[in-house]
């Protein structure tokens, strides 16, 4: 079974049962994962644009990329190929943020036989894994939601934590940003009231694999402090980055943390919600 992180050699000795989903994504230019994923993409894998699959319907107050509709996503999954017991990979060509967005979906809808290619495309292709342009023929099948084993709350939820404190967030976007400096993607810079921060590449050593377990979990503890694992909410801007923090902390054997989907983007869509900034919690 698959839980976290994978590595190439694991994941070469598990193929072709496995199923791939190439989650390649660029914010800048949302079509240039589909392009590239045309270009040349690991044997059989999907691809699974952040957009259009990974994202569900905007409305201008849920976020940039709120989470998708589960109906709709179990069919794109189970058209994939992906059954109740299917193993599966999700990787990305940066530091896997967009591979943990599938990874932490897949688990949202119940499926928990997933782990995220460490190291990514970029692995693979050092340790002479080869790329195709082959469109793979996947064998579609019905794709089961069963009991979620994503933790998840809402904007309301956040709100109402604001004076009952019964969790903490955890920001992961860069410290400029969690303090309000520079705030290029939503229209309000700051972050929410109470909330520590640990951007996401953190989680990385310098090769863009994750760091040691050990080690991640005694900087998560660190951060921590009094909070235990279960009391730990990620947000992030839109929802995607978020899901590399909670990846991480599963990695370390720090279980049960949970996701605000929503994330800043939707939190600050309402003005009457309030904003901190500097770099303290606030």
């Amino acid at each position: 079974m698959l839980r976290t992180l994978i590595d190439v050699d694991t994941l070469k000795s598990l193929m072709p049962e496995v199923v791939l989903l190439d989650c390649r994504f660029r914010l800048e230019d949302p079509g240039w994962g589909a392009q590239a994923w045309q270009q040349g993409h690991l044997p059989g894998a999907n691809y699974m644009d952040l957009d259009t699959v990974l994202s569900g319907q905007k409305t201008g107050k849920n976020g940039r990329h709120p989470f998708p509709d589960p109906t709709r996503l179990a069919e794109r999954f189970g058209a994939a190929g992906i059954g109740p017991d299917t193993p599966v990979v999700a990787y990305d060509d940066v530091d896997g943020r967009y591979a943990a967005r599938a990874w932490a979906l897949l688990r949202w809808l119940g499926h928990d036989n997933v782990a995220v290619l460490d190291g990514g495309m970029t692995a693979w292709v050092t340790a002479g894994g080869t790329l195709t342009t082959e469109v793979p023929v996947p064998h579609p099948t019905v794709f089961p939601r069963r009991q979620s084993q994503l933790g998840t709350v809402d904007v309301g939820d956040v709100v109402d934590n604001l004076t009952r404190t019964d969790f903490v967030i955890v920001d992961a976007r860069a410290a400029t940003r969690y303090a309000g400096e520079g705030e290029t993607l939503d229209p309000v810079g700051g972050h929410i009231p109470g909330a520590l921060n640990r951007f996401f590449t953190g989680n990385l050593a310098d090769s863009q694999h994750f760091k040691r377990p050990e080690l991640l979990r005694e900087e998560w503890l660190a951060l921590a402090g009094q909070w235990s694992p279960q009391q730990i909410v990620h947000q992030c801007g839109s929802g995607v980055t978020a899901c590399h923090n909670l990846l991480a902390m599963e990695y370390a054997g720090l279980t049960g943390s949970r996701l605000y989907p929503g994330s800043w983007s939707e939190w600050c869509s309402d003005p009457a919600r309030p904003v901190a900034s500097g770099n303290a919690p606030g």
